[in-house]
């Protein structure tokens, strides 16, 4: 297998899991670390043996390097990815992949008209139990999809906006609750159901108005061509932070992912699948599939195949996320 010349640009919370892949990985020579912190910069690239850098046009302007991961502030994936495709390289963003639908599709024109590929961080695509979901789905075994719901309840305190200030705003997160945490869970459900043909929803501030400018709660009912209706909640106001649930209710069995995958089937018989991707620490709610999609990405990259969480998937949680908070505003339905 190749190994291809990387770089990160960001040096923050998420930046280690991807740091951590590329310094390892046989199809990875991790040549520079970015951030415009000079002293986070310098640390991580001490700790990886790679350059540190606090411009990143030097990433953008150096020839050798082919291949980049954004973990920088959620406003800046666009105007990166964006410049460096068309310089050449391939990216890797973190999401969202933009703050608007716009940014987006200037993202994947991008990465046509450099022939370079674009990839974004669902990593939990590749969650075994998201996998199982997909595939009992998908298959019709279990019958036609009769609704869903989805529920994430995490916590998030005035501290975590006041460390990062990007945080919290609509100008450079680009939203709050939907567009930073809960964008993986509506990600899951169009991957698994497809994506709806409307939806109307409430975007809302429940728990830390006096801290930031964009929701911590939002809901949502998407409602699908034939009728059928999938329920969404998240919050950023609940005291710690609960595996998230997933749950489809099929003709013939009701599938459960929280943690691990159950499905009850209608004759009583119980099947179970593990998660085999479990990360450990603080951070375990995130889910430790990074490494498996990092290295999906480089087996695309080597084998000239199309890397199958690519912009035209990523931009599709944007347009829901985008589609809530119209309706949130509008207070009626929006057609997807």
């Amino acid at each position: 297998m190749k190994r291809f010349r990387t770089a990160v640009i960001g040096c923050g919370a998420i930046h280690g899991s991807h740091a951590d892949v590329l310094a390892d990985a046989p199809f990875s020579e991790l040549r520079a670390v970015v951030d415009v912190v000079p002293d986070r910069a310098a640390r991580s690239a001490a700790k990886y043996g790679c350059r540190a850098e606090t411009d990143w046009t030097r990433v953008l302007e150096d020839p050798e390097i082919e291949s980049v991961h954004l973990c920088t502030p959620h406003y800046l994936h666009a105007p990166m990815a964006s410049a460096l495709l068309r310089a050449g390289k391939c990216v890797l963003t973190e999401k969202p992949m933009g703050i608007s639908v716009a940014q987006c599709e200037e993202m994947v024109r991008a990465a046509d008209d450099s022939g370079r590929q674009l990839g974004v961080c669902f990593q939990n695509r590749y969650n075994t139990t998201s996998l199982h979901l997909r595939d009992l789905v998908r298959s019709g075994r279990a019958g036609r999809v009769l609704g869903a719901r989805a529920v994430l309840t995490w916590g998030r305190g005035a501290d975590y906006y006041v460390g990062s200030p990007w945080k919290g705003t609509w100008e450079k997160e680009g939203g709050g609750v939907l567009i930073n945490q809960a964008i993986h869970t509506l990600d899951l459900l169009q991957w698994v159901l497809g994506m709806p043909a409307a939806l109307k929803g409430t975007a809302d501030q429940r728990s830390l108005q006096d801290t930031i400018e964009v929701e911590d709660t939002a809901e949502a009912t998407l409602r699908y061509a034939d009728g059928t209706r999938a329920y969404f909640f998240a919050t950023n106001g609940y005291p710690t932070d609960r595996a998230v649930e997933v749950e489809v209710v099929l003709e013939k069995a009701v599938a459960r992912v929280c943690g691990d995958l159950t499905v009850t089937w209608a004759d009583g018989t119980i099947e179970t699948a593990s998660e085999r991707n479990v990360r450990a620490g603080a951070k375990a709610y995130w889910g430790g599939s990074h490494r498996d999609l990092i290295q999906d990405f480089y087996d695309c990259l080597d084998e000239g195949r199309l890397f199958p969480v690519d912009g035209r998937q990523g931009i599709q949680a944007i347009r829901l996320i985008r589609a809530l908070y119209d309706s949130s505003e509008r207070r009626e339905w929006v057609t997807i």
